[in-house]
């Protein structure tokens, strides 16, 4: 059994990294670099950082800021927001990305996702997908939750894999910010339909959420408001899954994390 993944997620708007409620009224949660290598120094496996501002007004990643963070930081670190070429994602890995995380792009254009693991492997090519509730199903959102596209999120989860995407990354629009829980339906039909790594997220308020979005198919489990706010460390989520018997990679000054593989 591969050990799980807990991973801090860094959204950046103007070189800072800010918190909101489904994408909106986002608020100062501090400094990137600042917090993405205390995460590390808890014991995170890896970050994920958004420039959530990026594809809304038009422009390119702030590659600067992906550089600043992997100056100081010793895990891997994928990035999104604003790719919508290889030479975005091209750019963006040169700055010391590890995983480049297609959305809006993606979804206008598939094949995206194609030619980036076609230029740099299918273990860089991420599909973050963002999934709203319509009905019994839920329907892909982009634009940071501003338009609806009428697709079905599992659909196009099994598309962008078939495509090319090596990991999904998946936040329920209607749980993010929320402390609600994570949308745990929707982790474990996106993680019964495909065969690559799912990253849960949207709505942790506490490790037992975490704990919970594994128990129901994720791979990793991604976090901000709980972290950002010292609500909870990483090592806590670890100790937590620890005691459920999930295996993960020990948290500095934890000792033995349950079993690992």
């Amino acid at each position: 059994m591969l050990t799980a993944r807990v991973i801090p997620c860094l959204d950046v708007d103007a070189g800072r990294v800010v918190k909101g409620v489904r994408f909106q009224g986002l608020k100062d949660a501090g400094d990137p670099v600042e917090l993405a290598t205390a995460y590390e120094r808890q014991g995170a496996d890896e970050i994920v950082m958004l420039d959530v501002s990026a594809t809304p007004q038009g422009r390119h990643n702030a590659r600067d800021a992906v550089a600043a963070v992997r100056q100081d930081l010793g895990i891997p670190l994928t990035v999104g927001g604003g790719v919508r070429s290889t030479d975005d994602a091209g750019a963006l890995l040169e700055a010391g990305a590890d995983k480049v995380a297609a959305n809006t792009a993606a979804v206008s254009r598939p094949e995206l996702l194609a030619e980036m693991a076609g230029k740099f492997g299918r273990q860089c090519t991420v599909v973050a997908i963002d999934a709203a509730a319509n009905g019994d199903a839920w329907e892909v959102v982009t634009l940071s939750g501003r338009q609806r596209t009428g697709m079905d999120a599992i659909h196009w989860a099994v598309q962008a894999v078939e495509h090319g995407a090596g990991e999904i990354l998946l936040t329920s629009w209607d749980r993010d910010g929320t402390r609600s829980g994570y949308e745990t339906r929707l982790i474990a039909a996106v993680a019964a339909a495909v065969p690559v790594p799912v990253i849960a997220s949207g709505g942790a308020a506490s490790p037992a959420h975490l704990v919970e979005a594994l128990g129901h198919g994720a791979d990793a489990v991604l976090a901000a408001s709980i972290f950002h706010e010292s609500d909870y460390t990483v090592g806590d989520v670890k100790q937590a899954m620890a005691r459920a018997g999930i295996p993960t990679r020990p948290a500095p000054g934890h000792g033995n994390q349950g079993s690992h593989a």
